[in-house]
């Protein structure tokens, strides 16, 4: 699928083989069933986004063996009667005034163990630990943290598009002037260029000139760019809900035979997280082989962040590429590789693709330039 075709809908069948999968690899955990409160995990399961999170209480209610069921407040059942997976789900509304763990209560296991979405607010956990005191709870993370990781192949071609769109927006920006203006000046030419290329939300605009370059989550400022600048690009947000999220480093005129160094190191660290990914192998093999290139160049103390994460419906997500992290990778797993050098009051360099793991290696969904541009 290009960046400007139109994906394949998914369909209520769709959402009904996510939840059963869920269902049934919460009972693998040893889990009596999952709690989904609104946020991604509802949206990938169901489809369904409330239109506006409030103290009222919507949770979905998975169980292997069980139909699944959506309790939503009365006044926004229409709403979620209308979502693409409301008919694999039975609905249950409660009104305002009621008890909405009266509602809940009967549809748990009143001893059971249950993840539950680390976004769930505070309020209804302790509802349902006073209403149903003998049960317990696991954040979705903790329990289930390869819930989306795999993703299927109409999934793999919106992040396909997703980085199709980063990367036209990254070769539209190099025609943009970057001395004499500020770094926010930069970000809103991405943000502008991200919606134009068919992003729907844009979730961050890293511009770090100079210096700040040296701070991987710079949020950009008022610094204006100056001539002899290095610049850190970090952009990305979501296409037909599916994210995107891509790094490169460009420099104001010609780089110094220092800074070209560090961005060599940096584009063979990188490369060579690529090229470890493939089925098998453990998430924190594509760490190790991307620090090892910085480690052995003598700046492994100036790489100060994971490797990588997942990406899908959200930006970031579960699994991530670090060390510890022995989960093997699997075929449609995609992540970040995104390895990176910061020297503290001087200049940052990051190098960021995203890759999907196919049958026989990795794949990336970027495929801009990772060479050191230069603009002006």
């Amino acid at each position: 699928m290009s960046s400007s075709t139109r994906p394949v809908p998914f369909t209520a069948d769709d959402y009904r083989d996510r939840m059963a999968r869920a269902a049934d690899s919460a009972a693998a955990a040893g889990l009596a069933g999952l709690l989904v409160a609104p946020g991604p995990d509802l949206v990938y399961l169901t489809g369904y986004t409330p239109t506006a999170v409030t103290e009222r209480l919507t949770l979905l209610v998975l169980a292997a063996g069980r139909n699944p069921v959506l309790v939503v407040p009365t006044l926004e059942a229409p709403d979620a009667a209308k979502a693409v997976g409301a008919p694999a789900l039975t609905l249950r509304d409660w009104t305002d005034g009621k008890d909405p763990y009266a509602v809940t209560a009967p549809l748990l296991d009143a001893r059971g163990r249950f993840g539950i979405s680390d976004n769930a607010w505070a309020m209804h956990l302790i509802g349902l630990q006073q209403r149903l005191p003998d049960t317990s709870y696991a954040s979705l993370t903790e329990a289930l943290p390869m819930l989306r990781a795999v993703k299927d192949a109409h999934e793999l071609a919106r992040l396909a598009a997703a980085g199709a769109a980063a990367d036209a927006a990254y070769e539209e920006i190099l025609t943009v002037r970057f001395a004499g203006r500020k770094e926010t000046d930069v970000a809103a030419d991405l943000a502008r260029l991200l919606t134009e290329h068919g992003h729907s939300q844009v979730d961050f605009t890293v511009v770090g000139s100079g210096p700040n370059g040296a701070d991987p989550h710079h949020e950009a400022g008022d610094r204006t760019i100056e001539h002899g600048d290095m610049v850190v690009l970090d952009f990305g947000g979501l296409k037909y809900g599916y994210g995107s999220d891509t790094s490169r480093t460009v420099h104001v005129g010609e780089p110094t035979a220092e800074e070209q160094r560090v961005h060599d190191i940096v584009r063979a660290a990188q490369r060579a997280g690529c090229e470890a990914v493939r089925p098998g192998v453990a998430c924190q093999e594509i760490d190790r082989a991307a620090r090892a290139v910085i480690t052995e160049a003598g700046y492994g103390e100036r790489f100060i962040h994971r490797t990588g994460h997942g990406i899908g419906v959200t930006t970031h997500e579960p699994p991530y590429m670090i060390e510890g992290e022995e989960q093997p990778l699997v075929p449609g797993m995609c992540f970040s590789v995104e390895p990176g050098i910061y020297l503290p009051g001087r200049f940052g360099v990051r190098i960021e693709d995203i890759v999907t793991v196919t049958e026989d290696g990795g794949r990336r969904l970027n495929a801009t330039p990772r060479e050191l541009a230069v603009v002006e």
